[in-house]
């Protein structure tokens, strides 16, 4: 266990090390270079903030209106139909907006019903199996001026439903297979 802590602690440090050591068998001017990399940063940072303002607001407002709560209430009846179990959905329809409200409810999940529950692990195989999708396409597509994202959005959130009814499948298959 030490041996991997001491690599990892080591990894960052020799790859900046290794580019380094490249730029200058290659003889190219590595900190001016650097420098113009960060010039370049800034710039896509404060071509993509009125975006993310935008997507937070929309989130903040999403989430504090309560529409939320209603969507589920009103979906609890056909989730149970289909044994979709309802204190998932939280988490299916924040999963694609947000990633920091994703983990919240994750991790409200785990603390609530416990880590190797079935909801636990569902949540957990959701979280590794979606997308963040309104703020991946968002920040990509704004940092190089795409503006036609229709079909880029479609095909996301339909990836990130079979990805989120397949978690659950996959859960409830495997759980009875360990049960």
């Amino acid at each position: 266990m030490k041996m991997i802590s001491f690599f990892s602690n080591l990894a960052m440090p020799l790859i900046i090390l290794l580019i380094v050591v490249y730029g200058v068998i290659e003889r190219n001017k590595v900190f001016d270079n650097f420098l113009e990399g960060a010039k370049d940063g800034i710039g896509i940072v404060v071509q993509i903030f009125p975006t993310l303002i935008g997507l937070f607001l929309a989130i903040g407002a999403l989430r504090s209106s309560g529409i939320l709560d209603f969507f589920i209430q009103i979906m609890t009846p056909f989730l149970d139909l289909v044994q979709f179990p309802s204190e998932i959905m939280p988490l299916a329809m924040l999963r694609p907006i947000s990633g920091s409200s994703s983990i919240a409810v994750a991790v409200d999940l785990m603390k609530t019903f416990g880590v190797d529950s079935k909801l636990g692990i569902i949540a957990s195989v959701i979280m590794g199996s979606t997308e963040t999708t309104f703020y991946t396409i968002a920040v990509y597509t704004g940092a190089v001026g795409i503006k036609k994202t229709r079909f880029v959005l479609a095909a996301s959130l339909i990836a990130d439903f079979v990805g989120i009814v397949v978690s659950v499948v996959i859960c409830r298959i495997m759980s009875m297979s360990f049960s």
